[in-house]
């Protein structure tokens, strides 16, 4: 294992290669795709946030930036959907990677697509890229199979591979069975990379930069980096030099925080003045006690500090591909797992007194910040990860690339997902999806390249977008979404609680509209169904609604 800390042989590093160039003689693009776990719709400073994220915001300036890009509603199967270009259902990740232990036998035939963990019907980003030529490098969370090692990031196409197989980890202090895992082999007590302690989103960053360095001195691939931060996912570990840049700039609430995030939204254009803001999701911020609101105060600044050093760690990837001549012709690519996080409790489960230090060393589902803030960083929208409504599967989304992007001020107004960035990738880098793999008939890839749209063209999208997780569906179509839930009644047969939203006129789903056209809803019910028949949503698990454990 290398020496470090990192910080110093990057240094070395740039130093001895001066002004030389390290990129690749193979003219095709570096690609690195950033994926945040648990961000909100609006909290990067891009998309109406007050936190201090300069280096997003510069890659939006300059490149590209979606006002409806979509993705799956929770971890695993957007990384599921993200790795493949296929619906989660399909690589058998329709539900987490820890269901029921009833159906988690590899090779039950009862619900082939909830196994939990990524199926040999599917092949990833990272097998079809290193196929055609790029050095493919993963450094974060993983979270698509941990019990068997024929499921790890190696043996799925990536060279190299520094994070955690499963999904939420100790920040400062991850251990097993949710440590660190460099290539095939855990990690104990993980060295710092910088000058501070430990700490998780430090060392993903760091090791990316690594993996880049050493296939430069080696090699002249282009790479394909996939950097999957656990940030600002719970629990709300920070350093406390983030944090008390935070700390009392929360104390005038959520409702005035949604509303200064609203305004500022409405001035970048991302969001239509006529669009009302969605309902608050619980108490108002003066219903509280001091005491409980110093509380919320700093569970926000924890968590707004935990994206400002995401922020900072990509200004040092950003930094260091521009020292090395490459960052021209790097496609950057991020965006956000699913929705801000409601778990935890309405008000972020811990009470007071609020014990910093048992933050940092209590793994569980918190401390969060809570249903309040979420619903705050996912303004204007309604609902949160879980759900199908907006604040549950709607992203930013940012394209980043000088050589192949004109940076635009306006929006990309249409509508993208998770199934696109396969196509787009593959286009880019002149490779070829296979039809079989393994002696397996692979899927086709039902989504869209997103090249169009790099070029301010439209991506000319012809059919509907689907949307399904844990009895949460949707279809997009137009400007038309139809959302819902699925419910039980006694005795009666299990049913999808519909509702009818325009997007143009609505997109905060203030203003249900399937009272007023039926027809429209029935039509897109319909098209769900047959989708949903041929992705593998049905049969589901009989006790699909069991709660699953830490994501």
């Amino acid at each position: 294992m290398p020496l470090f800390p990192l910080s110093k042989r990057f240094v070395l590093s740039l130093a001895l290669f001066g002004a030389v160039s390290l990129s690749a003689a193979d003219d095709r693009p570096n690609v690195i795709i950033i994926l945040a776990d648990d961000m909100g719709f609006s909290d990067i400073g891009a998309y109406g946030g007050e936190i201090e994220t300069p280096t997003l915001d510069k890659l939006a300036a300059g490149g590209l930036k979606f006002s409806r890009f979509y993705n799956s509603g929770r971890c695993c199967p957007t990384r599921a959907s993200l790795m493949t270009g296929l619906h989660p259902h399909q690589t058998g990740i329709g539900w987490m990677t820890n269901p029921p232990q009833d159906f988690r036998k590899d090779h039950g035939p009862d619900f082939p697509s909830y196994r939990g963990f990524l199926n040999r019907d599917c092949v990833t980003l990272a097998e079809v890229l290193r196929e055609s030529g790029y050095a493919t490098f993963l450094a974060g969370k993983w979270h698509l199979g941990m019990n068997d090692q024929s499921r790890w990031p190696l043996q799925r196409g990536f060279d190299k591979f520094y994070g955690n197989l499963p999904g939420a980890s100790n920040f400062f202090a991850p251990e097993a069975p949710r440590g660190i895992t460099f290539q095939n082999d855990p990690v104990e007590n993980p060295e710092s990379t910088t000058d501070r302690r430990y700490y998780t989103t430090d060392a993903f960053t760091d090791y990316a930069m690594k993996f880049i360095h050493e296939e430069a001195e080696h090699d002249d691939r282009p790479f394909f980096l996939y950097l999957a931060y656990t940030a600002p996912h719970w629990p709300l570990h920070a350093h406390q030099e983030e944090v008390q840049k935070y700390v009392g700039k929360y104390m005038a609430g959520w409702d005035k925080l949604r509303e200064t995030r609203l305004h500022r939204q409405r001035e970048l254009g991302l969001i239509d003045a006529d669009w009302e803001l969605s309902d608050r999701s619980f108490k108002a911020w003066d219903e509280m006690s001091p005491e409980k609101q110093r509380d919320m105060d700093l569970r926000m600044a924890n968590y707004a500090a935990m994206i400002d050093r995401m922020d900072q760690n990509i200004g040092r990837l950003v930094a260091d591909l521009e020292a090395s001549g490459q960052l021209d012709n790097t496609l950057i690519m991020f965006l956000s797992d699913n929705g801000a996080c409601q778990e935890g409790g309405r008000l972020g489960g811990k009470t007071d007194p609020f014990d910093l230090a048992t933050w940092e060393s209590t793994y569980g589902s918190g401390p969060g910040y809570g249903e309040v803030w979420a619903n705050a960083s996912n303004t204007p929208f309604r609902k949160f990860k879980h759900f199908t409504h907006e604040g549950g599967i709607s992203t930013p989304f940012i394209a980043h690339w000088p050589r192949g992007i004109a940076p635009r001020s306006g929006w990309y107004a249409e509508p993208a997902t998770l199934i696109d960035l396969a196509p787009t990738l593959y286009e880019l880098a002149g490779a070829t999806y296979p039809e079989h793999s393994n002696g397996r008939r692979i899927p086709p890839l039902p989504g869209k390249s997103l090249t169009p749209a790099f070029a301010g063209r439209s991506l000319e999208r012809g059919e509907p977008l689907f949307f399904e997780h844990e009895d949460n569906a949707a279809v997009l179509h137009g400007k038309w979404k139809l959302v819902g839930s699925r419910v039980s009644v006694p005795g009666e047969v299990d049913a999808t609680k519909w509702e009818l939203y325009d997007l143009e006129a609505d997109r905060t789903e203030t203003n249900d509209l399937i009272g007023r056209h039926a027809g429209i809803a029935d039509d897109l019910a319909q098209r769900w169904d047959d989708w949903a028949q041929g992705v593998g949503v049905y049969p589901k698990p009989a006790n699909r609604n069991a709660p699953a454990s830490h994501n």
